[in-house]
């Protein structure tokens, strides 16, 4: 029985507004280690978006490649880890000649054919083709067929889906492709695997919504979803990334499972558990899975009050979250309230006044003898007709130096 680690979504250097995540990334990054380490696993699958941008900054890098050379056990585990639609596909693979002898394989572009051969840990590639590799490792009979996918666009498979249906099109070629490959190199005899960077969604299914701090994969050249049936029936276990929520899209014929984020990335992932997948797998046998909760980072809340002492209450017995404080309010939040609510806590992200008691549209609205009043004027019935209070000092003194009003 192999023992593989499914993660994905590390988005390395990603910020939540003007917070670094950076030191919560280090903690759950040493967490998913130890968590290898403990399970004794063999095989370290990482399902893309690796970094958060295209140009990740010398910390991010840092960090990735100090984390692999120790889950990789000093070249004793292998792992695989293809780009996702946030990472620049030249810069993910650019270390992989010199990553590979530490048994780190990057896979990023579908023209890129990793080599074969024996390494010096004992762990050999059998087989490799664009889009495939067949990894021996030194202590398991059963080798393992992986099937690769990374995310990909028209532009990165250097072809036109045309103008029609071209979703449609992007699932036909990728499953022709997908199925292409399974039918060559995976039989039964060994451990069929497949990982991948899109919004897969079971066809007939409602999809899953994609989190607010994730590009969405719809775009000129992109494809919003393929479908679970996609995937080739030979595989045994589907490792995805993209979504930031663990769940299974489908369990059967292929399970096809979204590990999750390590961190909660925006506040619509408030509340969410994160989690890596342990997967136990053999040949000719269905895999076992089970999802392990990480327990690194600050949890993200969404929180409403309507009183001061309530807020404070509850800042003061929460002190290592992000937060996003929304305070029901008659008319706006004062100066003295704002500030005894920020100094409160060091992790507050937004706070958003609830407005109560709002004046009637009809009274705020525009009228032609309004055209004769000043620029500041009309700034002020505009902002208190959409927002229901007037602006602060602070916005009005931002509005004058926007028109250059003195």
């Amino acid at each position: 029985m192999i023992k593989i680690l499914h993660t994905a979504d590390w988005h390395l250097g990603k910020r939540l507004q003007d917070f670094s995540r950076m030191e919560e990334q280090k903690l759950v990054l040493e967490e998913i280690t130890q968590i290898a380490d403990e399970q004794d696993i063999d095989l370290v699958l990482l399902a893309g978006d690796i970094f958060d941008s295209f140009n990740p900054s010398h910390e991010a890098v840092e960090l990735l490649y100090k984390t692999l050379r120790r889950l990789s056990k000093n070249g004793a585990r292998p792992i695989i880890a293809i780009s996702g639609n946030h990472d620049s596909t030249q810069f993910v693979e650019a270390p992989d000649p010199l990553a590979r002898e530490m048994c780190i394989f990057f896979y990023s572009r579908y023209d890129s054919i990793i080599p074969t051969g024996k390494l010096d840990n004992g762990v050999e590639i059998l087989h490799s083709a664009s889009g495939f590799v067949e990894i021996k490792l030194p202590k398991h009979e059963a080798p393992i067929r992986i099937i690769l996918a990374p995310y990909a666009n028209e532009v990165l498979l250097k072809t036109y889906f045309g103008e029609e249906d071209r979703e449609a099109a992007m699932r036909n070629l990728m499953e022709k492709k997908w199925n292409d490959l399974a039918d060559k190199y995976c039989d039964s005899n060994g451990i069929n695997l497949f990982i991948g960077h899109f919004f897969f969604t079971k066809e007939g299914g409602k999809p899953e919504a994609e989190p607010e701090s994730e590009r969405p994969i719809l775009h000129v050249g992109g494809t919003q979803a393929l479908f679970t049936s996609n995937i080739p029936p030979q595989i045994q276990y589907a490792a995805l990334g993209h979504l930031h929520r663990y769940h299974a899209v489908s369990k059967s014929p292929v399970p096809a499972v979204y590990s999750s984020s390590p961190l909660a990335y925006s506040f619509s992932e408030a509340d969410q558990e994160k989690k890596v997948i342990i997967i136990q797998a053999e040949a000719q046998k269905p895999v076992a899975y089970e999802a392990k909760t990480l327990e690194s980072g600050r949890p993200l809340y969404r929180k409403r009050f309507d009183n001061l002492a309530e807020t404070l209450a509850w800042l003061t017995e929460n002190p290592y979250c992000f937060v996003e404080v929304t305070f029901a309010t008659e008319e706006s939040i004062d100066a003295a309230t704002r500030k005894a609510i920020m100094k409160a806590h060091d992790g507050i992200v937004n706070l958003i006044p609830e407005i109560l008691r709002v004046k009637s549209q009809e009274n705020l609205s525009l009228k032609v003898e309004d055209l004769n009043k000043d620029m500041m004027s009309l700034f002020s019935m505009y902002y208190e007709s959409e927002k229901g209070q007037i602006p602060n000092q602070a916005l009005i003194e931002m509005f004058k130096e926007v028109i250059s009003q003195d």
